[in-house]
């Protein structure tokens, strides 16, 4: 694609999303959700690599980055050309931090995150959207309740 032209953009449609379980990896309480493309399934073996890769990465980043808020949230998304799984955790109070795994389908080794400039897919920023608003509702407010922000999930069935 030239810059500025069309010819790779992708039609939108919803994709299904689901609440699926809170995982405990270190301090940190995480709210997981999947989202599926068409023809795609959230199977146990995407689950188990996704808490397998949190658990494997996030201490670390976690204690090295500080001024953690104990919560966060997990997208698994099996896509159309591959798997994502986007770790996210909350740092002073309003600061969302961000690791993630992409493999496409078919390949080994995931990609090279760390010199790939991407940030999320326009379905993923629509959780991460919704997620940073149930942030601001009940925890940058006099009285935070963590609780609260773990069994509010996103109101939507699709982003």
């Amino acid at each position: 694609m030239t810059a500025g032209g069309t010819a790779n953009l992708d039609v939108y449609r919803p994709r299904a999303v689901s609440g699926l379980d809170v995982w405990h990896i270190g301090d940190l309480r995480l709210k997981v959700y999947g989202i599926t493309a068409d023809g795609q399934e959230l199977t146990d073996d995407l689950v188990s690599k996704a808490q397998a890769f949190a658990q494997r990465e996030l201490p670390a980043l976690v204690a090295a980055e500080g001024e953690d808020n104990g919560l966060g949230f997990v997208i698994i998304h099996p896509g159309e050309l591959g798997v994502s799984v986007l770790l996210h955790w909350w740092i002073q109070g309003s600061v969302l931090c961000q690791h993630i795994e992409r493999t496409l389908w078919g390949d080994d080794k995931p990609m090279d995150t760390a010199s790939r400039p991407v940030i999320a897919c326009v379905w993923e920023l629509g959780l991460i959207d919704a997620e940073q608003r149930i942030w601001r509702d009940v925890m940058m407010v006099p009285q935070p309740d963590a609780d609260a922000y773990l069994n509010a999930q996103v109101s939507m069935s699709e982003v």
